[in-house]
């Protein structure tokens, strides 16, 4: 079942008209919402969940590309149509899919996009639609799983965040600020819910074989997203705190954060 983007009162007439899509299965199960899972590493995060016995609700504004990660699931993946730009149905979808899965265990934003700007290019409406979707969107999907999570003092939240947030590069300002921004936001959530039970993950990327890597200008030890997916679901496994993924990535970042200012604004990357 796919929900347009509709107002709340006209969501809420269509859902109370047609069935739950899933009840809390006889089986030992959890339940995720994947945002972001039309491609690249948000669908195969939804499709290894399934595999590992999640229901899953995969949500991205494709449809087409949302109906391919369902395929195979053997009905354990659901999938609905939304904009993440769209904060104003977050709390009302967020209630609803919910209700449709039976609970909520997992709440992983993938969604990111990273439009690309030109060394001498500053373009507010690029920059804009960084902001929106890279940090408040997730602002408004996790904020609403940090209330449900801490009043059910449990619960897992996880983001998709990058390298690219460590510092900032002369390529790319205002994707590495999104990922800066949302590296911290994520760092303060688990400040707050940890006391509750709550665990939150931070994955930091390095290259991933995704629509996004078409505007590196430089790439190596690119992975799959089936492989991205894989560190996902081996952090929520371990409930770990923050993961670079290739590890390898880690001892990157650790050298990078303390190359010197003055050395690393001349830096071409």
């Amino acid at each position: 079942m796919t929900y347009e983007h509709l107002p709340y009162n006209t969501i809420r007439k269509t859902i109370m008209s047609t069935e739950t899509i899933a009840t809390r299965p006889l089986e030992p199960g959890k339940r995720a919402i994947v945002i972001g899972a039309s491609s690249g590493i948000g669908a195969a995060l939804a499709q290894r969940l399934a595999e590992h016995d999640y229901i899953v609700a995969a949500l991205a504004p494709d449809e087409e590309g949302l109906q391919k990660t369902a395929e195979g699931s053997n009905g354990r993946i659901h999938t609905y149509v939304h904009d993440v730009t769209n904060y104003d149905q977050v709390s009302a979808l967020f209630q609803q899919i919910a209700h449709d899965l039976g609970g909520v265990d997992l709440v992983a934003y993938i969604a990111g996009v990273q439009p690309v700007v030109a060394l001498d290019e500053y373009n507010f409406e690029k920059d804009a639609a960084m902001i929106r979707v890279n940090l408040l969107g997730a602002v408004s999907w996790l904020n609403q799983a940090a209330i449900r999570f801490e009043r059910a003092k449990s619960g897992h939240i996880l983001a998709v965040s990058s390298i690219a947030g460590d510092r900032g590069r002369v390529g790319a300002p205002v994707y590495n600020s999104s990922k800066a921004g949302l590296s911290t936001y994520l760092e303060a959530l688990r400040n707050r819910l940890s006391r509750h039970g709550v665990t939150v993950t931070t994955i930091k990327f390095g290259f991933v074989d995704t629509q996004l890597l078409e505007n590196a200008a430089k790439t190596f030890w690119v992975i799959s997203p089936e492989k991205a997916a894989e560190a996902i679901h081996t952090a929520v496994t371990k409930k770990r705190q923050t993961v670079y993924a290739p590890a390898r990535w880690g001892l990157v970042a650790l050298i990078i954060r303390h190359i010197p200012s003055f050395i690393f604004r001349r830096m071409s990357f």
